[in-house]
């Protein structure tokens, strides 16, 4: 049984990035070695195990078939007699398939270490075009190292091509298609995730809405901003906003492309409220006080004011000028709350009477700001 450290770790160390995660090959094995040695077995359809003392996931090296559509169309065979260059031949770009030994030996028979030195993104065989799920894969690792001069190699982005070219991208679940997309957000570079599908013939696939982010001005101003505290979904709901904006129904348009995508409920609440917000914050000062407290009961702020931060994060991102209109929405939510109405009830206030004098206390507070 020999043990090698594979994929991204590898990789990263060599680039001196942190390395997060670490995932493991195993050569010469058979499920019930590994069982015997305490190891875990995870799921039916791989043969791989959590190390019993650091949760790690060790898979025994295999081959792989393909046999229907989409990613998980695929056979596996795994076996003491796979070698570990058979196995690394089946991943994506030749930097995810070097290996490092217990010596600290570097493995690399598909030259993925010249590959980080000229910054090429490039597949490792034919195979790559099994695979739909990796022309977003690659899209995503463009995005992560787009800040390094890395770049997609010609090759490459041909099989891209092809595979969008085909009904393949079609087959993709929509839980993956979000995963990749998301986890591109949270890159240095998420727009070149947008761009290089767009090279790659796919954007108009799998994100129609999102084409309009390709070479757009506003959205590389917007980008220019993000940090690594920008929430992933302060990020998306901006970019939305971009891409959703100028539209008819655009509240609905943009409901129903994040339910598309399965995005999470507070990804796609906060998309939407952005939309709605932004365009007010904008013109704060001259806004009415129905305006305002219509605003704040729409987005239902006073009883979620969680929704607050975020709100204000996504729309500072889309400002132009440096108003404090967030700050201003925010301090109103704080003094509406400050009306009591058990206070007022004990004062007489009941029934419509009661409603009566909250919404004119309302009002009264929203003249303020």
């Amino acid at each position: 049984m020999q043990i090698y450290l594979v994929g991204g770790a590898v990789r990263d160390e060599l680039l001196n990035y942190p390395v997060y995660d670490k995932d493991w090959v195993v050569v010469g094995a058979t499920p019930e070695e590994m069982i015997k040695n305490g190891y875990r077995p995870v799921g039916s359809d791989f043969p791989v195990f959590i190390h019993p003392k650091t949760g790690e996931e060790y898979a025994l090296a295999r081959t792989e078939r393909k046999s229907g559509k989409g990613y998980s169309g695929f056979q596996y065979h795994a076996s003491p007699d796979v070698t570990l260059e058979e196995d690394l031949s089946r991943r994506d770009l030749t930097i995810n398939a070097m290996a490092k030994s217990s010596s600290g030996e570097l493995i690399d028979p598909y030259g993925g270490q010249n590959d980080l030195a000229t910054k090429q993104l490039r597949h490792v065989s034919p195979a790559f075009s099994e695979d739909p799920l990796r022309v977003l894969r690659v899209a995503r690792f463009a995005a992560r190292y787009a800040h390094l001069g890395f770049t997609v190699a010609a090759p490459t982005l041909k099989l891209m091509q092809a595979i969008a070219s085909t009904d393949e991208l079609s087959h993709l679940t929509k839980e993956r298609i979000w995963q990749e997309m998301e986890r591109a957000l949270s890159e240095r570079s998420p727009l070149t995730f947008f761009n290089v599908l767009e090279q790659a013939n796919a954007l108009e696939q799998l994100f129609p809405p999102f084409t309009t982010l390709v070479n757009n001005d506003k959205a590389q101003q917007i980008a220019a901003q993000f940090t690594d505290t920008t929430e992933t979904k302060v990020r998306f709901a901006a970019l939305c906003y971009v891409c959703f904006h100028t539209l008819s129904e655009a509240q609905t348009k943009l409901d129903q492309f994040c339910r598309d995508l399965r995005t999470q409920n507070q990804t796609r609440e906060l998309a939407i409220h952005t939309l709605i917000a932004h365009p007010q914050l904008q013109c704060w000062s001259s806004l009415s006080a129905e305006n305002k407290l219509a605003l704040i009961k729409q987005l239902d702020l006073l009883r979620r004011p969680e929704r607050l931060p975020p709100l204000q994060a996504s729309t500072r991102l889309l400002s132009d000028t440096n108003t404090n209109a967030g700050e201003l929405l925010a301090n109103l939510c704080e003094e509406l709350k400050g009306i009591n109405p058990k206070a007022l009830m004990n004062d007489g206030y009941k029934g419509a009477a009661l409603g009566e004098e909250i919404a004119k206390r309302q009002i009264a507070i929203c003249e303020l700001f």
